[in-house]
């Protein structure tokens, strides 16, 4: 997997083991498969957040702000009424196309989503960038592994990452649970 190995080394993954997904159930709740990458990613790592940073959405996550399938729901309604006066990003012209959220950024509104196209593996969806409070959508030709590699590394071209450069420290950025950050649920 392309930049798995550097990821792993730039931000290591939680030494605790990671509770397992059910990825059919969410496949199914979602109406498509999901990228190999991102299942290792989840796998990995869990919910939770990158260099204080990139939070990674998980299916059934107990930490509703972290569910992919619960923010999958809510980006879903809220792009719609958005789109009703506002212009979609290119690529969703196409009948059949989608947006689909894997990760948002800390405090900004701003989600990472894929370029879910119609007769397109989902290893072949790229990343999509939206400010959230704006109408900007940035693309990125890659997975979301690749991505977050190039984000915490400083080498994304992105508008809009540029602080993670300042922040890293040897020997890299650290991922903190949803667990670590929220705390643990109850109930």
């Amino acid at each position: 997997m392309i930049g798995w190995d550097a990821l792993v080394r730039l931000c290591p993954p939680p030494g605790e083991p990671r509770a397992a997904v059910d990825w059919a159930g969410a496949e199914r709740a979602l109406g498509t498969g999901l990228p190999a990458d991102y299942k290792q990613l989840v796998d990995a790592y869990g919910d939770g957040v990158f260099a204080d940073a990139i939070w990674l959405l998980v299916p059934g996550s107990a930490h509703p702000d972290c569910d992919l399938l619960a923010q999958a729901a809510e980006r879903e309604e809220i792009l719609g009424g958005l789109w009703e006066f506002e212009a979609k990003p290119a690529g969703l012209e196409e009948a059949g196309a989608r947006v689909l959220p894997w990760a948002y950024e800390e405090g900004t509104g701003a989600f990472l989503y894929w370029l879910a196209g119609p007769g397109r593996h989902p290893d072949e969806w790229t990343v999509l960038h939206n400010e959230g409070r704006g109408p900007l959508w940035e693309p990125h030709a890659t997975g979301c592994v690749p991505f977050l590699l190039a984000v915490l590394g400083g080498t994304a071209e992105s508008a809009y990452f540029d602080y993670l450069r300042e922040g890293a420290e040897p020997p890299g950025h650290r991922f903190t649970t949803a667990d670590e950050a929220f705390g643990r649920p109850t109930g």
